[in-house]
């Protein structure tokens, strides 16, 4: 079964646009990651009440992710097989804690959702399986 190099091109090209997506993903992941660390406390407005809520394990995991994403995204950007595959994993993850960030920043989050679900198809995509190391 042969690919479309049409197909396999855009797959080639996105790929390489994700590598660099992850590593910028990653470094904001992170910064919002130390910032949610740094001022650890929201206090959301109700309808009749005001109740605070703690993000620091959010900032702490955004940070782990943030970092896991840039160094997939090197990986990535070398052409390696582990950051193929930890690229892949790493960008499900984010797709998850983001959908769980999602009530906070929802715009932010949905952005970050739809990279991460393009970091996958392309990375999936492309079949170039040739030592780039």
């Amino acid at each position: 079964m042969t690919e479309h190099p049409v197909r396999q091109g855009i797959a080639a090209g996105t790929s390489i646009a994700a590598a660099i997506l992850l590593v910028t993903s990653g470094a904001l992941s992170l910064l919002a990651g130390i910032s949610a660390v740094a001022r650890d406390s929201l206090y959301i407005a109700g309808p009749e009440y005001l109740y605070r809520y703690d993000t620091t394990g959010w900032g702490w995991i955004h940070i782990v992710l943030g970092v896991m994403l840039a160094l997939c995204g090197i990986g990535l950007l070398f052409g390696t097989l582990w950051g193929r595959l930890a690229a892949m994993c790493v960008a499900a993850f984010s797709i998850i804690a983001n959908f769980l960030w999602l009530p906070h920043y929802p715009w932010w989050s949905i952005l970050i959702i739809a990279l991460d679900v393009v970091v996958i198809w392309a990375v999936a995509t492309w079949r170039d399986f040739g030592d780039r190391t």
